[in-house]
């Protein structure tokens, strides 16, 4: 039996009715893109009915079509953004919709866009084999899909889509964050420092484009008119002008709470950075396009913020400079804490337990303070890690551990590329704080003294923390069980020196961990 006629068959099943689909308002957002790949034009045709009042966060659909697999191939060449692609397998070829799967995850090195396979003669290519061979996100023989069916594969395939689409703008924004607090110590001026990263990072986190950086005159009181430091888009006739027309309407009522609250706010569509510096000159950074900023892209915003008040400052007072990067530096390691449930503190409990190992163990004043300031980027990685593995409350099946595992290699990548002290140790603890003393860890399989001293602090710093915290897989253990495990691992899990350092000093452990408590903990 042909495709085709296996279509026909179930012409009632693919009806559309109206409890289907929800007819949401219009939308002027960009539509997503879904590529129909099958030779039967009926397929099209019904696929295109069925969705064609479908709206999802206020976008619309546009379906592409494609009659074989050579065009499919040309038009996801063409539409790199395309969303979901549904695949007939049996199209000029027995293998055609697989061919084109491997072509897109291998060649093209698309991993974003989820693909559908839609057979109609299943033992050409049976489930099983095809999901673990060839990366196709599900699989549906035509005669399941019916209207409901189809809608429903195409919510969860475009929210999956959406989530990975805006975790990878968060990895990207967050290596641009990076790169530019390595440029704090080359930017020659506010000016250079704007062209080269605030664009970029606006762009990514697709803001608008028309920002400002400006500068009070008085120090006590909001005048009349701002000294434009810096401005993108239709600010930029601006850079390095008294502008009286920008005190005014919206942008100064903004500018005048932000003034009066002396801190960083979010109102309405905008984002007012307010930094004061050191010579007691105040200014301002504005942003549009805020609105439905998700929370993390606000803390990426202000952490932007940040970097840019140091961009300002005087770059020759290293002191500061350094200062400031432990503060970025923790707040990156928040930003990365608050992705799991009950972690917001972790970072900043685990770097004052490595402070103590570290001066138990003997390292020098330097390499105790880049000890401390590092740490807290140890769980960078876990950016590319999905929420519902970050925060699953049941014990990680076997392939959500291998996916949570690569977090040391991502954190690692992000940072290796810097040539900062900083920057590298906190490299070092991404990748190693999983290492085990016997060489039972990952990535590396590192034993012994092969693995960095920080990594080895980093191990039980981190260890001990989860244990006698709660996570949303366990409830907190108490001390006793604590120092029992840790006891046990002496020798296997961790170095037998710093255990023996962790019971010489284990009240210092607990007045930390009681110090920095959770949100949700009891006081």
């Amino acid at each position: 039996m042909q495709d085709k006629d296996i279509i026909k068959k179930d012409n009632d099943a693919f009806m559309f009715n109206d409890e289907d689909i929800v007819n949401n308002k219009n939308s002027d957002k960009a539509p997503w893109k879904i590529i129909i790949s099958d030779d039967d034009e009926e397929v099209h045709i019904i696929t295109k009915l069925v969705l064609s009042d479908y709206i999802f966060d206020d976008r619309k659909i546009e379906c592409i079509s494609a009659y074989s697999g050579e065009e499919t191939k040309r038009l996801i060449e063409e539409n790199p953004d395309t969303a979901i692609i549904f695949l007939d397998v049996v199209m000029e070829e027995e293998d055609s919709g697989l061919k084109v799967a491997e072509y897109i995850r291998k060649k093209l090195k698309n991993n974003f866009v989820r693909i559908i396979l839609r057979t109609g003669q299943p033992g050409k290519a049976p489930e099983q084999k095809v999901i673990m061979e060839y990366e196709i996100n599900d699989y549906k023989e035509k005669t399941e899909l019916t209207a409901k069916k189809l809608f429903t594969s195409v919510t969860v395939a475009l929210r999956s889509y959406r989530d990975l689409k805006a975790l990878d703008k968060t990895k990207s924004v967050m290596e641009l964050i990076i790169k530019s607090s390595e440029c704090l110590f080359e930017v020659k001026s506010v000016k250079e420092y704007v062209s080269n990263i605030f664009s970029k990072i606006l762009e990514k986190m697709e803001l608008d484009k028309n920002a400002l950086f400006l500068r009070l005159s008085d120090k006590e009181a909001l005048p009349e008119e701002f000294y434009v430091l810096a401005g993108t888009g239709k600010f930029k006739k601006s850079i390095g002008k008294s502008d009286r027309a920008i005190c005014s309407g919206e942008i100064c009522n903004s500018l005048r709470i932000a003034f009066k609250e002396k801190k960083n706010i979010f109102i309405g569509d905008a984002y007012i950075g307010y930094i004061p510096s050191k010579k007691g000159t105040k200014n301002f950074l504005y942003i549009t396009g805020c609105r439905k900023m998700s929370e993390l892209d606000k803390n990426l915003i202000q952490i932007f913020s940040t970097n840019l008040s140091i961009a300002f400052e005087n770059i020759n007072l290293a002191r500061d400079i350094i200062d400031t990067q432990k503060d970025v530096i923790l707040a990156l390691g928040e930003v990365v804490g608050s992705l799991s449930v009950g972690t917001n503190n972790h970072v900043r409990r685990v770097a004052e337990y490595s402070e103590v190992i570290a001066k138990k163990y003997g390292l020098n004043k330097s390499e105790q303070e880049l000890l401390k300031v590092a740490s807290p980027m140890h769980d960078l990685g876990k950016i590319g890690i999905p929420d519902s593995i970050l925060n699953k409350k049941d014990v990680l099946t076997e392939d959500e551990y291998i996916i949570i595992k690569k977090h040391s290699g991502i954190g690692y990548d992000i940072l290796k590329k810097s040539h900062r002290d900083i920057l590298l140790a906190a490299g070092i603890m991404a990748r190693q704080h999983h290492e085990r003393w016997d060489g039972n860890g990952y990535p590396q399989g590192l034993k012994g003294n092969e693995i960095h001293i920080f990594g080895r602090i980093i191990c039980l710093a981190d260890v001990f923390d989860a244990l006698i915290h709660q996570r949303p897989y366990k409830e907190a253990w108490d001390i006793d069980k604590v120092k029992a495990y840790i006891k046990k691992e002496r020798g296997f899990h961790f170095d037998p020196d710093i255990v023996d350092i962790f019971f010489e000093n284990v009240e210092k452990f607990i007045s930390i961990s009681k110090k920095y408590k959770e949100n949700d903990e009891k006081k």
